[in-house]
């Protein structure tokens, strides 16, 4: 049987691939998309999806937990973990159907396999023992990351990386996570919310490394609320299994050694881009020291008709930023030569217990380079709307340029912090001042009008808070 030959050919289908293939698809050109796992990847099957999907039902238990602040009165909450798993894996399934629905109406073939170059122009795919090859005028590579793992710390029935986390069907008594940053205290904070006793383990002077401190302070005094312990500037060390309980090892700064005892230790200290997994040294494409792929502002790589998006093509590993590249790769490919990644700012969301949500250059970024800003600050204690929830821990902080007023960077904290982080992109994008912010009138009660506060403040000039 002769080789099928396509214009494209995308490897990987999560938010960057699936996206591409789309997008190939809409432009005319002869696309298949090669996926060794599941439609949807990592994002859509053990990542994004079913983490927030996880997520919103332990806030919701929280919330029950607490609903006679407001004259309701609950019983005692229980957790069935099976169905709640069933109703997570639900909800993936939807979204995976309907993006293979997607792929096949705007005429993409589907190939499920594991795929490696073999040509620079074609790949062999190999699946359950058997190999065909792939044709191809142009290529897109997009087969994301895993979890990166330590080797004092093998995964096992009890030990685990984020996508063992995520299918638990029991509440664990306790849990130690090693690593404090975002996939760490998403899930971290997921359990202690169902009723687990949750330990943080973090190598850095900090939890969420890199993201602003005031923001990220209130984040750590909910985990203690909640009775969890965090030890930071602290190294995992091993871990032993006593007594049918897991014993984490650990050594602080100061050279104490700690002993934790926990059901469950999940290990969260980042990802590996999988660059090495498809035969890239085979036809010469470059990968840096970081494991990316090089790639210019069409996401070529340096084999210009081979592309690169997503995890596997640099910082920040993001889902929409994938998704984002995905587009320009597709629409470079097909012909449009003057598409190219054009992002001023790429908002962040993090859906710690409360979220955070950033976007453009934070405060401590600027200081540290020496740059003068002005800041403004909106606390949600003074905000009607999160008053009204029962959500008052939080604020926004509105960076600008002192001379231009044009706003830099956003942060927030706080219940539905991602919700206000469109918008302030969308500022960045445009170039708006956040006297434009100020002067746009938002609507009544509603998250965004802390924005609008926020914007007034850097001036002195807020309504709902005494200006200082």
């Amino acid at each position: 049987m002769a080789n099928e030959r396509y214009d494209l050919v995308v490897i990987g289908s999560g938010p960057g691939g699936y996206v591409a293939a789309i997008r190939a698809g809409q432009l005319g050109l002869k696309t298949a998309i090669i996926e060794e796992d599941k439609i949807g990847g990592v994002c859509l099957n053990v990542g994004c999806i079913p983490s927030k999907s996880l997520i919103y039902a332990s806030g919701l238990v929280e919330k029950i937990r607490h609903a006679d602040t407001m004259g309701l009165t609950v019983g005692p909450v229980a957790v069935d973990g099976k169905k709640l798993q069933e109703w997570k894996s639900g909800i993936v399934n939807r979204l995976t159907t309907g993006v293979g629905f997607l792929l096949s109406k705007n005429g993409v073939t589907t190939i499920h396999g594991h795929a490696e170059f073999a040509t620079k122009n074609s790949v062999t795919v190999t699946s359950e023992g058997s190999t065909s090859t792939v044709e191809f005028d142009k290529c897109i590579i997009a087969t994301g990351a895993r979890a990166a793992t330590l080797p004092f710390l093998p995964i096992g029935p009890r030990v685990m990386t984020y996508r063992e986390a995520l299918d638990i069907d029991w509440v664990p008594e306790t849990m130690t996570v090693v690593g404090g940053g975002v996939i760490g205290l998403e899930l971290g904070t997921v359990f202690q919310r169902l009723g687990s006793k949750l330990t943080v383990v973090e190598l850095t002077d900090a939890l969420l490394p890199g993201t602003d401190p005031e923001l990220v302070k209130v984040v750590e005094r909910e985990i203690k609320k909640l009775g969890g312990v965090v030890h930071k500037e602290t190294g995992a060390t091993g871990v032993k299994t006593v007594k049918g309980k897991q014993v984490l090892t650990a050594k602080d700064k100061k050279g104490k050694e700690l002993e934790i005892e926990s059901e469950v230790v999940l290990c969260a200290i980042g990802f590996k881009p999988n660059s090495d997994r498809v035969g890239a040294a085979k036809i010469g494409l470059t990968i840096d020291k970081t494991g990316h792929f090089t790639v210019g502002p069409s996401r070529q790589t340096n084999l210009p008709h081979i592309y690169a998006i997503g995890d596997v093509a640099g910082l920040p590993w993001l889902a929409h930023k994938a998704s984002k590249e995905g587009i320009v790769a597709a629409e470079h490919a097909s012909g449009q030569t003057s598409s190219i990644y054009d992002v001023r700012a790429m908002p962040a969301a993090i859906f710690t217990y409360p979220e955070v949500a950033v976007v453009g250059l934070q405060e401590h970024e600027a200081k540290a380079a020496g740059r003068a800003v002005k800041v403004g600050k909106f606390p949600f204690t003074a905000l009607g709307r999160a008053m009204s929830v029962g959500a008052t821990e939080g604020m926004v902080k509105m960076i600008s340029d002192p001379v231009t007023d044009e706003v830099l960077g956003v942060g927030a904290v706080g219940y539905q912090a991602s919700d206000l982080i469109a918008e302030a992109s969308l500022a960045i994008e445009m170039g708006a001042t956040t006297e434009d912010i100020a002067l746009t009138v938002h609507a009544h009660p509603t998250w965004p009008e802390s924005l609008m506060e926020a914007a007034e403040a850097v001036h002195k000039k807020a309504i709902h808070i005494l200006n200082t």
